[in-house]
């Protein structure tokens, strides 16, 4: 018995038990292990005209055996000497695949593509394992040996003989599993099944380049007898037949001339167990100090726990075809979590058991380019496919705003151009974009109008008050809207022509274009403004002071109105968004909190201590109904006066889509009123 070098029990305890934390990655390590031994040779074989290699014939063979409770893996790749075994397997973390790869970085090119990193992946075999045993004959040698172990004390390493069923005629290696007997708290018999080690090829090794095969059973029909009477029935077999269980060459690493878009769909669905096609798919191949491909999919339809909790983000991640990680959370923004895909690179550092990522500067630059790249498709698709962006927007949209949200308006810059909303005016969806660039000569802000229904919306006195000047609002439905453009303030629009002063700059500017001059540009900046919450500078100087005057000549009747409503309003002060034949009154906000601010805050799970708006109930002086407030006033009837406030409050709160605090004493008004 040969003891390991290094501090054998410790290390290789902490590697099987600590290291690795999914024990069914086994077959992944050894069958890369194999992979990059044919790769070994078939680099042999290019370096040395003495070296001749059918690489058709070049393949990995997987095996089991129930009754012996035993798993093989084997190759016709390079082989080991005895020194080797001694070398590789003796020494724990010793790469041999690395070692080569760096002794032979010049000369593989794109043609060998080693896999190994870390010479521990070999020993996760002992996590399903009791004994392992390995056989292999070196490429020009006669001898043949057998390296065995119960991962525990040591090794053992002996020539193995001609007559021995384990001989090798050929180089190559063979390394049997016998596995661990089952136990309450796992079971080693899964294994021990053609489905299971066919989806572990599949899920982990399905693009190593070499054939991964299997004796898979098979049935078929009988043949039907010479003398079989007309009551023949049809019988079948069971039959076996060695069959490539991988698909070799990764579909990301094709040109996308070669790749039709049903291929592309098929492999989305497939490996993201979709049942709708993909809504874009689009690719990314990076060179240079750091070099990956990259395939990325905008599914067709939101997955149903896209917003709950126990939704995962992420991209699978290869390294050298080679599955790493089947969610890489660092890949992907949070307001990008819907993107699938695959991202393959042989230069990210990993970890010493591949499981997991190492957080390196190489993960953060290829992240900051994914996103970059999601972004400018995600813009593409909004120019040039306009009803498939539509329908991706409302299915991911949301969290396109909560990103600007959760960035406190940060990541404005690069999400704000991709944000749709419903223009009351124009009775579509719009981007903000489109907004600025439609203003009217005059208007200062873009408007919007925040609720929970876009035909109550449309229907409030201050969104009409507000079209009815000529400008258009945005009416935005989902809860996150409110605190999206909170987060913004404001927006810029880039590139849009020139806004002139005058008619005479404009004239020169027309006439300049038409000489073949490059039409003036210029990015304007506008406020985001709630149609409901402060004074939105609208009214002309003359409606201000009307709006004076009615202030002061009825200072008693207000302070009467704001006594009855007690701290419900901040003050009762004279509309100036209202018209003549619009709403008899409307409740306003002043401060950063709006009143669906407010809503979305009261839904929350800490309703009790959610913040109030400040609430300004504003009386339009030029409705009937005022004159009757009035009348009322002077005849000094404080009790009519106090009825009137409360319903006129109640009613505005109605139309904001709020309940009064006591809807039984609302109802008792408008009974005592009738």
């Amino acid at each position: 018995m040969r003891t390991f070098k290094t501090e054998s029990k410790k290390l290789l305890d902490l590697m099987i038990n600590s290291i690795y934390t999914n024990r069914e990655i086994f077959l992944r390590e050894l069958v890369s292990n194999a992979s990059d031994a044919i790769d070994k040779l078939y680099l042999k074989s290019l370096t040395d005209s003495s070296v001749q290699v059918d690489q058709a014939n070049l393949a990995i063979n997987v095996a089991f055996d129930k009754d012996a409770r035993t798993i093989t893996v084997s190759d016709n790749g390079i082989g080991m000497t005895e020194a080797e075994l001694e070398e590789n397997l003796g020494t724990i973390a010793h790469s041999g695949s690395e070692a080569f790869k760096e002794a032979n970085a010049e000369a593989q090119g794109d043609a060998v593509d080693i896999i190994g990193r870390f010479g521990v992946g070999f020993y996760s075999a002992f996590m399903v394992a009791k004994e392992v045993s390995v056989v292999t004959r070196a490429w020009g040698a006669d001898e043949c040996f057998r390296w065995t172990s119960d991962g525990v004390e040591g090794y053992e390493i002996e020539p193995v003989a001609a007559d021995d069923p384990a001989w090798r005629d050929s180089c190559g290696t063979s390394i049997v599993l016998t596995l661990k007997d089952d136990t309450e708290d796992a079971s080693y018999d899964e294994f021990l099944s053609e489905w299971k080690l066919r989806e572990l090829i599949r899920r982990y090794s399905n693009y190593v380049r070499y054939p991964v095969q299997m004796l898979v059973t098979k049935s078929r029909e009988k043949e039907r007898p010479a003398d079989a009477g007309d009551d023949y029935k049809p019988e079948w077999e069971d039959y076996t037949e060695l069959e490539t269980v991988n698909s070799m060459t990764p579909i990301w690493k094709k040109r996308a001339s070669e790749v039709s878009d049903e291929e592309y769909a098929e492999f989305y669905k497939s490996t993201f167990h979709d049942w709708a096609d993909p809504a874009r798919t689009f690719s990314l191949h990076a060179e240079g100090t750091l070099e990956y491909d990259a395939l990325m999919f905008i599914p067709g339809q939101a997955p149903f726990d896209l917003y709950s909790r126990d939704y995962e983000k992420g991209l699978e991640l290869y390294s050298s075809n080679v599955l790493i990680m089947e969610k890489c959370a660092d890949l992907l923004p949070d307001y990008y979590n819907f993107v699938r895909g695959v991202v393959d690179s042989a230069d990210v550092s990993l970890n010493i058991s591949r499981e997991t990522l190492q957080q390196t500067r190489q993960l953060q630059a290829m992240a900051r380019r994914i996103e970059k790249k999601i972004t400018s498709e995600l813009e593409a698709m909004r120019d040039d496919d306009r009803e498939a962006y539509e329908k991706f927007f409302e299915n991911f949209g949301r969290g396109l705003k909560y990103g600007i949200y959760s960035s406190y308006g940060m990541k404005a810059d690069e999400l704000a151009g991709l944000l749709l909303f419903w223009s009351a005016r124009d009775q579509k969806m719009v981007t903000l974009r489109e907004y600025v660039a439609a203003m009217p000569s005059g208007q200062k802000a873009i408007y919007y109008a925040a609720g929970d229904d876009r035909d109550r919306l449309s229907k409030m006195p201050v969104v009409k008050a507000v079209l009815d000047r000529g400008y258009d609002v945005l009416l935005c439905t989902q809860d996150v809207d409110e605190f999206c453009f909170q987060a913004m303030r404001e927006f810029t629009a880039k590139g849009l022509p020139k806004a002139y002063a005058d008619d005479a700059a404009r004239e020169a500017a027309e006439k300049a274009a038409a000489d073949g001059a490059e039409p003036e540009v210029e990015d304007r900046t506008v406020e985001l403004r709630n149609v409901t919450s402060g004074d939105l500078d609208l009214a002309s100087n003359d409606e201000k002071k009307a709006a004076e005057e009615a202030t002061k000549a009825n200072e008693g009747l207000f302070g009467a109105m704001k006594d009855a409503l007690g701290e419900k309003v901040e003050k009762v002060a004279v509309s100036t968004r209202l018209s003549a034949d619009g709403a008899p009154a409307v409740i306003t906000s002043e401060g950063p909190l709006s009143l669906e601010m407010e809503k979305v805050l009261a839904s929350g799970p800490e309703a009790e201590h959610a913040p109030k708006a400040v609430r300004v109930l504003e009386v339009n002086a030029a409705h009937p109904v005022f004159e009757k407030l009035r009348a009322a006033q002077e005849a000094g009837d404080e009790d009519k006066v106090a009825l009137y406030a409360g319903l006129l409050y109640n009613q505005a709160l109605l139309v904001e889509g709020i309940l009064p605090e006591d809807p039984v004493a609302f109802a008792s008004q408008v009974c005592e009123l009738m």
